[in-house]
């Protein structure tokens, strides 16, 4: 969850002399839920969009706010540190997770939230998380997908190489030539 306050005026108090701003405080959430909004309404893969107009982007924003009844004129005076923040918000990783991925290739399969929903429901995933960090939320499905997949086989170099050193180590143990 993210807090922002939006400026709305500023002033200058003489006897403090000090900037005053006043503004709105609001609350972000980059959601899966947030994430299905935005897709309802553009129909289009939110992921999968690189180039994203200026509309797509601020209705995104609008679609993560969680603030009970915040009109679209609050909305309208986002700064540029606003922005800035949302941003580093969304491209947050949020976890200490992270992956060795020696060897992946990329899926060429265009994700949409009905296809993050499936995750879920298929690996038995709560409801609940759909209102966690996106980010969050995929780290998650993938730790599930990578400790429910079978054991890798090794090739028959790698048993021939893993069997060479239990030898090693065992004449090493035992003090014999072979």
């Amino acid at each position: 969850m993210l807090k922002i306050t939006i400026p709305l005026s500023e002033s200058y108090n003489e006897e403090s002399n000090e900037f005053v701003v006043d503004g709105v405080n609001i609350e972000l959430e980059h959601s899966l839920v947030s994430l299905s909004k935005w897709e309802s309404f553009f129909e289009k893969s939110f992921l999968a969009t690189k180039d994203k107009t200026t509309e797509e982007v601020l209705w995104y924003i609008k679609a993560m706010v969680t603030t009970p009844e915040v009109p679209e004129a609050i909305l309208s005076r986002l700064s540029e540190k606003n922005i800035e923040e949302i941003n580093n918000y969304i491209n947050a990783k949020m976890t200490a997770t992270w992956f060795s991925d020696s060897g992946k290739t990329a899926s060429r399969e265009i994700i949409t939230a009905e296809i993050i929903y499936y995750w879920m429901i298929s690996l038995n995933i709560p409801f609940e998380c759909q209102h966690w960090h996106l980010n969050r939320l995929i780290t998650l499905i993938q730790v599930c997908n990578r400790k429910n997949a079978p054991a890798k086989k090794m090739s028959r170099s790698e048993i021939a190489k893993k069997q060479r050193e239990l030898n090693a180590q065992r004449k090493a143990e035992l003090g014999t030539s072979g």
